[in-house]
């Protein structure tokens, strides 16, 4: 379905019954609903999931870049506004992950609980380094110059070649991004810088990390950040690189599971 929220369209789903508590999955940079697909039938049965597409990225509406923190909490918040949630959970990975951390921040009496995986909340010099030779790349030869290596960059080897056909949806949701949406996102990232900011957050938070994310969100950097609010803990998932959910879903389900049941 599409809502208008915040001056765009923006792509959403929504599962599980009615009256539910609401868990909202924001996307990282070329992710989309899609990538949350594995966890429905697990997480719908007591939860009502709503997933939405970034800005720019599968099916919600781009605007030109650069996207700013500002853009993307406020797109979440207008959804919520536009389908009437009070309240939710707020689950994100990567720059979704980011982005939870934020929504928790400028909203904290909405967001009841968070689980930022596989994130920072203050860019370092090799993190900060990756991101303008993906823009170069990608404004040359488009979306589809950058979709090998970011999956590469996403799972370990023996993952990508036991899992051949998983890899093929991985690379279709990136292709799905818009050049504008990447270049977006990858701008609002460039401007993180919350680290300061975390003892303000006073709901529970849950960092994931998958145990062989390397630079994306490792697990000593979201031991780090769970040790950063009042209310934090850190569970890492084995036989998982950056993109950990769709590595190791079960470990990733079983964690938001005990972690929900326990609030």
């Amino acid at each position: 379905m599409q809502v208008e929220a915040n001056g765009i369209s923006v792509n959403c789903v929504i599962d599980g019954p009615d009256g539910a508590p609401w868990v909202t999955f924001v996307t990282g940079i070329t992710n989309d609903t899609a990538m949350w697909d594995d966890h429905i039938p697990a997480l719908s049965r007591d939860y009502r999931l709503l997933r939405l597409d970034s800005r720019g990225h599968g099916g919600s509406e781009a605007t030109p870049p650069p996207y700013s923190f500002d853009q993307l909490t406020g797109d979440v918040a207008g959804v919520w506004d536009a389908l009437g949630i009070e309240r939710s959970h707020v689950v994100g990975i990567g720059l979704g992950g980011m982005t939870t951390l934020e929504m928790a921040l400028r909203h904290p009496r909405r967001v009841s609980a968070i689980v930022p995986t596989a994130c920072r909340a203050e860019l370092v010099p090799e993190y900060e380094a990756i991101w303008p030779p993906m823009i170069e790349t990608s404004t040359e030869g488009g979306i589809e110059a950058i979709a090998d290596i970011t999956s590469t960059r996403w799972f370990p080897e023996a993952f990508r070649e036991a899992n051949p056909e998983k890899m093929e949806d991985v690379c279709a949701m990136i292709r799905r991004t818009s050049l504008d949406g990447y270049h977006g996102c990858i701008r609002a990232l460039l401007t993180l810088g919350c680290g300061d900011r975390l003892h303000e957050i006073r709901c529970p938070a849950l960092f994931l990390s998958g145990a062989l994310d390397a630079i994306g969100g490792p697990p000593d950097v979201m031991q780090d950040l769970a040790r950063s609010v009042q209310d934090g803990q850190q569970v890492t998932l084995p036989d998982a690189g950056h993109i950990c959910n769709i590595a190791n879903p079960r470990a990733f389900e079983h964690a938001l599971l005990n972690f929900f049941a326990s609030l």
